[in-house]
């Protein structure tokens, strides 16, 4: 499914109910299993694709017979998955995902279930997956992970850290990646009955046993990053009913980097209202190591707003459903923006550098979601513009497109324009 992309015609003024927070929602189904209490997660299915995925596979149960788990596309359900199942007695499964899947490394997690007497092989590449597993009660301890690559290695380990048969000690190397989302995971077990403690070096785990929770639901901050750039770009006023200002996630810093960007926010009962201020500032430079997910939303729109910006700590993106990084550079040069990849792959920057825009945009968003949503608004400039595969939103935020709708945006889908037009040519003829 691909669209063409019109602004609305009138200023912008929506309400948007944004999805559940994706990772949030994952760790709680992950959690709410765990504690054997997985029906109380079931609307949290209902959140995206990757809630359903991990939602699905473990209503199944853990499988026994070295039967086949597909995650798709869904990274977080791979990296958490694959620390369950080697930590389960008895699990004997062969855990895999898509083509661009099996191409995201999961080496270090791996390495490092296998200090803890893990027995995993590759079936594939090796550092990849397909990853065939054999469970058993790992050893705890402490042990070293590479924590530069995803915070979801950590994440994984913790959580599967109880089921171990002494306390889990992990010590972070390297530069620690979104380490927010680390702590989420750190106070979210907390809630479920496992005593732990985290900072920047290490997470230390107490024995316990899980105990019931209910899941709890709030907005998803890394969805409202892509309003924030709408309200930057119309000028327009956006309210983001039930986004907390008091949070667990770490995308919650979008909202002073989008105030640089022009775009206030007021936290009500109802939510975040977003409205527009012509105060920018002349640059924008930001170390994203935290939230790394939001670099698409602000490197586009301070290119459309006409500041030059340097956002570091993006390394991470390389990993992501597609080479992230490669990609703004490679989109964003189709809005005249020269844009480069510095700091050894780990920062974002654009000089100012620019070529002509001789053609309506026409975005590649490579299978990845949030390419898909940050290119989008680009209309409000280049009305027309066009988003392939537009359907990859469904992976966190099934109704972007008719939210974006109901804000006055118009979308044509360019098959059924292709159909009518040969529809109408076809009775020309005729």
């Amino acid at each position: 499914m691909d669209y063409r992309i019109f602004p609305p015609e009138s200023i912008l003024e929506t309400t948007v109910d944004l999805p559940a927070s994706k990772s949030l929602a994952v760790r709680d189904i992950m959690l709410s299993f765990l504690s054997d209490r997985l029906s109380l997660a079931a609307p949290l299915a209902t959140v995206c694709a990757d809630t359903r995925t991990i939602y699905d596979i473990l209503a199944a149960g853990i499988p026994t017979d070295g039967s086949t788990v597909d995650v798709g596309p869904a990274g977080t359900a791979m990296r958490f998955l694959v620390a369950l199942f080697a930590a389960t007695d008895g699990a004997d499964v062969l855990i895999t995902g898509t083509e661009r899947m099996c191409h995201r490394p999961i080496g270090a997690l791996v390495d490092t279930l296998r200090e803890l007497g893990a027995d995993i092989s590759y079936k594939g590449e090796e550092g990849f997956p397909p990853l065939y597993i054999k469970g058993k009660r790992l050893s705890g301890g402490a042990v070293t992970v590479n924590a530069s690559v995803s915070s979801q290695f950590v994440s994984a380990l913790m959580m599967a850290g109880p089921l171990m048969a002494a306390p889990l000690t992990i010590m972070l190397q390297g530069n620690v990646m979104s380490l927010p989302y680390i702590e989420m995971t750190s106070r979210m077990m907390l809630r479920y009955g496992i005593k732990n403690e985290v900072d920047r070096d290490k997470v230390v785990l107490s024995s316990g046993k899980y105990s019931g929770a209910y899941p709890q639901v709030e907005a998803d901050w890394s969805a409202a990053a892509f309003w924030y750039e709408i309200a930057a770009l119309t000028a327009g006023w956006v309210t983001l009913k039930h986004l907390k200002e008091n949070t667990l996630q770490g995308d919650r810093m979008v909202a002073p980097l989008f105030e640089r960007l022009g775009v206030l926010t007021e936290f009500t009962d109802e939510g975040a209202e977003l409205s527009a201020t012509p105060d920018l500032y002349s640059t924008l430079e930001a170390d994203l190591s935290d939230m790394p997910d939001t670099a698409p939303a602000l490197a586009v729109t301070a290119a459309l707003a006409g500041l030059r910006f340097r956002l570091t700590g993006v390394g991470a993106l390389r990993d992501k459903e597609c080479d992230r990084l490669q990609a703004l550079v490679e989109e964003l040069r189709k809005i005249g923006v020269i844009a480069d990849i510095d700091n050894y792959g780990n920062t974002l920057v654009w000089e100012g550098g620019r070529v002509p825009v001789q053609v309506v945009p026409s975005f590649d968003v490579r299978g990845d979601h949030r390419m898909a949503m940050a290119l989008a608004p680009v209309a409000v400039f280049y009305p027309g513009v066009k988003i392939s595969n537009a359907e990859v939103v469904e992976k966190s935020y099934p109704g972007f497109w008719s939210d974006l709708q109901k804000a006055g945006f118009v979308l044509i889908d360019t098959e059924k324009l292709k159909q009518i037009q040969e529809a109408k040519a076809k009775e020309g003829k005729e």
